[in-house]
């Protein structure tokens, strides 16, 4: 059993540990830190799941169900913390999971690849077709920010309504993206499937049965709710406990909840660069911050109209200028399709220098 696999199952324990420290009142801090603790192996269990159950049902079906469920743990607590209100934090976390992801899980992705590998090469074409996704996503959160700037005496409502539209666009766009990967243009995502065959073919040698679609779907289930309950435990302390700790609503919801919502994520995008497994490792980092920006954070607007929580795509500032900055210097480090140690460096730099002035921003503008 791998170092990954044991540090999981230990984490475990905080299942309980959290539901003793809320039921027994330990005090918010406690509980904050065991519920964000006890998530992270729940994440890594329905990755696992999701992986299982799309072996048996096939790579179109088993695509769809990995983009469906890819971020359901970021989006889970961010509709806990839409539902109770907290919609500073869920727009901060949408903004710290597409930086995090373009920053922090590229940048250990090519440094430690780039220590192993001279140099590792993966595909520039579907490089340059996400960037161009990234683009739009930037522009889409512009401009409902950029329209209350420049308004007089513009109301809730007209902003909501423009975001329920932009939202609608990004979903669409987010579904055009999954058939251009999985139909008409898989042939430039074949590498990344010729290394998930190739590790398939491993597992089966060791075992010639097909997973357990019923065990996994029931292990998905079981992980989903969890994380749905730790979630809530995690929400309802988050503002005591980060004030306890000295942090702003921003910088958690920017680079603390994102961490905890993508660990499991991070953890197989670096561990497959270090297999000089480039193309499957980006399609990781960079389909997760495609997914968070086209279909999270849509659904999220969308949830908000239903839940009746004044949810829009209006950013912070602020937030809009470190995603443009991350989609940036992600962008053109990854337009060439090669990649080193120093150009994950760069991307670890950008995002330290973005999360010390997360931490001194003083309010939330």
């Amino acid at each position: 059993m791998s170092f990954k696999n044991i540090l999981f199952l230990v984490l475990l324990l905080f299942i309980p540990v959290s539901l003793a420290a809320h039921f027994l009142e330990w005090g918010e801090l406690i509980v904050f830190i065991t519920a964000g603790l006890a998530i992270l192996p729940l994440a890594a269990w329905m990755g696992t799941a999701t992986e299982e159950i799309a072996v048996v049902v096939g790579p179109s079906l088993g695509g769809l169900l990995n983009a469906t469920f890819g971020n359901a743990t970021e989006l889970i607590i961010a509709l806990v913390a839409l539902n109770a209100g907290l919609i500073d934090v869920v727009k901060a976390s949408i903004t710290g999971s597409i930086i995090s992801n373009l920053l922090l899980v590229m940048g250990f992705s090519m440094l430690l690849g780039g220590l192993r590998y001279k140099e590792q090469k993966f595909q520039s074409i579907v490089a340059r077709v996400n960037a161009s996704s990234m683009n739009l996503a930037v522009i889409a959160m512009l401009l409902p920010t950029a329209m209350n700037y420049t308004s007089i005496g513009i109301n809730e409502e007209t902003l909501q309504n423009l975001s329920l539209a932009v939202a609608v666009v990004l979903i669409l766009v987010y579904g055009l993206t999954l058939l251009f990967s999985m139909k008409t243009h898989a042939y430039l995502y074949e590498v990344g499937v010729a290394e998930t065959e190739e590790t398939e073919a491993e597992i089966e040698e060791h075992s010639e049965e097909k997973p357990n679609i019923w065990l996994w779907t029931g292990v998905l289930l079981v992980c989903t709710l969890l994380v749905a309950f730790e979630s809530e435990l995690l929400v309802e302390s988050l503002e005591v406990a980060t004030s306890r700790l000295g942090f702003t609503a921003l910088f958690t919801g920017v680079i603390l909840l994102p961490i905890v919502g993508n660990a499991a994520e991070h953890a197989t995008a670096v561990t497959v660069a270090m297999k000089n497994k480039m193309d499957l490792s980006l399609s990781v980092a960079v389909g997760s911050s495609l997914q968070i920006a086209l279909f999270v954070a849509p659904v999220l607007v969308i949830a908000g109209k239903i839940l009746n929580k004044p949810m829009d795509l209006d950013f912070n500032p602020f937030e809009l200028v470190a995603v443009a900055v991350s989609v940036l210097i992600a962008n053109s480090i990854s337009s060439d399709g090669k990649s080193n140690w120093l150009e994950g460096t760069l991307l670890l730099a950008a995002y330290t220098v973005l999360g010390f002035a997360f931490y001194f921003h003083p309010v939330m503008g």
